[in-house]
């Protein structure tokens, strides 16, 4: 039996992709490299990891409205995150979302950060509001 979160409907198509996992806060405008994709942020848990085509999972948004534009500068890079996940969304991050056409979920029944580990094979179906880990890491 595979684990399955689930919460209100959330923003974008079906994907299915590899789970990474941060216990920090997040803001695509200075917690990335966005020339390569990469946590810059010295004190981040995935210093020097790609964020490119993973299914970002964070605690919260941070940070003002650079999120909004940096998600966009991603996308048109080749470089966003496949989706994005977290405890509950700021309006930034769901703009930023929906700007660069990434697929979003918020507020599930179970704290994805605590639930998910990275390495997880994970589906999301934002219009059905469900989470499912696929494969463990």
């Amino acid at each position: 039996m595979s684990l399955l979160l689930q919460g209100p409907m959330g923003f974008g198509p079906v994907v299915e992709g590899i789970a990474i996992v941060s216990t920090h806060g997040f803001n695509a405008r200075y917690d990335l490299d966005r020339v390569n994709g990469t946590f810059s942020r010295p004190d981040h848990d995935h210093h020097g990891e790609s964020l490119a085509g993973k299914i970002y999972v964070f605690t919260t948004p941070k940070g003002g409205i650079a999120t909004s534009w940096a998600l966009l500068d991603l996308f048109e890079r080749g470089l966003a995150p496949l989706g994005l996940v977290c405890r509950r969304a700021n309006p930034v991050v769901v703009q930023g979302a929906v700007l660069a056409g990434i697929p979003f979920m918020d507020r599930l029944d179970q704290d994805p950060v605590m639930a998910l580990r990275s390495g997880d094979r994970i589906r999301l179906n934002p219009a059905a509001g469900r989470l499912q880990v696929l494969h463990p890491a």
